[in-house]
């Protein structure tokens, strides 16, 4: 006979279960999902995808069936700014290889404006890690109708 403080092995197997799945929501904890709308041959959106998962993102991913540059054009990216991919998270729009870290400040600070870019793809960028390859500076841009300006500068996938 089981004693009424004693879990049942089907309690013990479902608190098991959800063990995992508790700890990702703890990982994202505060964070808001970042949704990635990518087109079909790109492999380095996939790895930066992975980056922002390991940095505790919640993400979707969406896969067009033709360009992005529709969804750019909706979202006021400026043409110059176009990376490979564009995401959009807690109301502000990231376009490219733009770092974890500058995703999570930008969310903490709130700075007016339409988002971050990283333009192009920088060697080194979440995304672009090329082994054997020397390391881009590259600017993170906070961009929107205020205009633009530098938000922050990375070597790599670090602040530089």
């Amino acid at each position: 006979m089981r004693s009424e403080t004693m879990p049942s092995r089907r309690a013990v197997l479902a608190g098991l279960a959800a063990g995992p799945a508790l700890g990702r929501g703890a990982l994202a904890q505060g964070l808001p999902e970042v949704a990635v709308t990518k087109d079909p041959s790109c492999g380095c959106c996939e790895k930066w995808v992975t980056h922002l998962r390991k940095a505790g993102f919640t993400v979707t991913v969406t896969v067009t069936e033709g360009p992005v540059n529709p969804l750019k054009i909706r979202l006021a990216v400026p043409r110059e700014l176009a990376s490979c991919h564009t995401a959009q998270v807690g109301g502000y729009v990231v376009e490219g290889h733009v770092p974890a870290g500058a995703i999570k400040r930008l969310l903490a600070e709130r700075p007016t404006g339409t988002g971050l870019a990283v333009p192009g793809m920088p060697v080194g960028s979440p995304g672009m890690e090329v082994d054997g390859v020397e390391l881009d500076t590259y600017e993170v841009t906070l961009f929107g109708a205020e205009g633009r300006r530098t938000f922050a500068r990375y070597r790599g996938g670090e602040p530089a």
